[in-house]
């Protein structure tokens, strides 16, 4: 199972599971036995020498830390963080997973999990939010991509490694806990109470948004995120005939690949997907859309923001690559990384970067991210028309139109969209555009 996921930090995890960056998984079974593919590569390169005067050191501050440190030190806990110092100094997606961690890989992908609902990396020893996962505490006490989480409860974070500020939010559902926030364009740090509950992700969400209007909401991409997109869009075709379709990838944090691809596939009936690159045999691979696809040929709109990375890009970047969509919103994560798992025992595993994923026109989206076709930031919208203002309809004895179209609501409707999303009033009003300006168009 391949799962992509940005991880921004030394490594990040949910509240509750590990989450993965692009890994190709394999069997718990082959860890007693050497992968053929790391052999053949061994085999291929010469056998290089051995850095004496490296290991001599290592071994010199083991014994100065037997000996010397305030506490005895049992070896075992010795070795394994000099194993996991040693993985995670290789680049902010590579990581050594321990039984827990290893444990939470599994339940990732099952969409239930304990704690806040938090995408979170390392930034400046500080706890930095990537995106709160919708309808989860963090989402609902106001958190924001970009926050950085500086005290959990009175413990300051800095010093903190991640898995231990993750730890110590972790906890049963009912516990309160208090966050400290740090937030772009606020002046002083605040704080946020929120509580644990059993995170249980919808992967995907649906909605009409005006007549012949749909709305396709992904969080994350889990197993069955392929099909629950189908029933979604069957959902609203049920509803009405569908005149255009609004993807809202913001703050997808990333999931399954083979969910990406399902997902690209729904929209596109033929064409590369997305293709990776590395130096094992087992990570070249290549993704081709299929005839069968579950969308119908309408005006499609990509919404994505900072949030969005890895799986939520190869979707984003395909759609934008065939032309299939236009994408809208601001530049994505850029996580264009493969991880691979490498069992080490039954309970441990390494996760490795292995691979670069590429668009299907070749592009490399690794710290630089998607570029939205049409530029839309978050904002804030104000009503400042003056209510005071006599109008037509106001006016004693006028008369009535008599040609009402029973647009009143519908209108109203907008106001409140452009004040409640902006982005998506205006990804609605691009959809609009595209109906009336390629209304037989197989594109949008």
């Amino acid at each position: 199972m391949t799962l992509l996921t940005n991880t921004p930090g030394i490594w990040t995890r949910t509240f509750g599971p590990l989450l993965l960056s692009a890994c190709l998984a394999v069997p718990v079974g082959a860890a007693e036995a050497v992968d053929p593919e790391l052999e053949g590569l061994v085999a291929e390169e010469e056998t290089p020498q051995l850095p004496l005067d490296e290991l001599r050191l290592f071994a010199e501050v083991f014994e100065r830390i037997k000996t010397a440190y305030v506490e005895p030190v049992e070896d075992a806990k010795l070795l394994e963080d000099a194993i996991r110092g040693m993985v995670a100094g290789l680049d902010p997606h590579s990581a050594y997973l321990e039984p827990e961690a290893y444990e939470d890989l599994q339940e990732h992908t099952s969409g239930e999990f304990g704690g806040l609902g938090l995408e979170v990396g390392m930034q400046d020893g500080f706890v930095r939010v990537i995106a709160p996962i919708d309808g989860t505490p963090a989402q609902k006490g106001g958190l924001k991509a970009g926050d950085l989480i500086v005290k959990l409860d009175d413990t300051p974070v800095q010093g903190m490694a991640l898995d231990e500020a993750v730890a110590k939010m972790r906890g049963k559902p009912g516990e309160p806990i208090v966050l400290t926030i740090v937030r772009e364009g606020v002046e002083k740090p605040f704080e946020v109470r929120l509580v644990r509950d059993v995170i249980r992700v919808a992967s995907v969400r649906h909605r009409v948004l005006e007549d012949g209007f749909g709305y396709l909401r992904i969080s994350q991409f889990q197993v069955n995120t392929g099909k629950d997109l189908g029933r979604a869009i069957r959902d609203l075709e049920r509803e009405g005939p569908l005149r255009g379709l609004v993807l809202d990838l913001r703050n997808n944090p990333g999931g399954v690949l083979q969910a990406a691809v399902e997902v690209s596939d729904a929209f596109l009936d033929e064409g590369l997907i997305v293709y990776t690159e590395g130096r094992l045999a087992n990570t070249e691979l290549r993704y081709n859309a299929t005839s069968d696809t579950a969308a119908p040929a309408v005006p499609l709109v990509v919404m994505i923001n900072a949030g969005s990375a890895s799986a939520s890009e190869i979707v984003a970047g395909a759609l934008q690559d065939h032309k299939r969509g236009l994408i809208l919103g601001t530049d994505s994560f850029g996580k264009g990384s493969v991880q691979t798992i490498l069992p080490l025992t039954s309970d441990r595993a390494v996760k490795l970067t292995t691979a670069r994923y590429f668009t299907p026109s070749g592009r490399s989206i690794q710290a630089q991210g998607i570029v939205p076709d049409i530029r839309v930031d978050e904002a804030e919208v104000h009503n400042l028309q003056n209510g005071t203002r006599i109008k037509e309809s106001d006016l004693a004895g006028h008369l009535v139109n008599g040609q009402s179209n029973g647009n009143d609501n519908e209108v109203k409707a907008d106001g409140r969209l452009a004040e409640s999303d902006f982005q998506l009033f205006e990804a609605l009003n691009l959809l609009k555009a595209l109906v009336i300006l390629k209304p037989e168009s197989n594109h949008g």
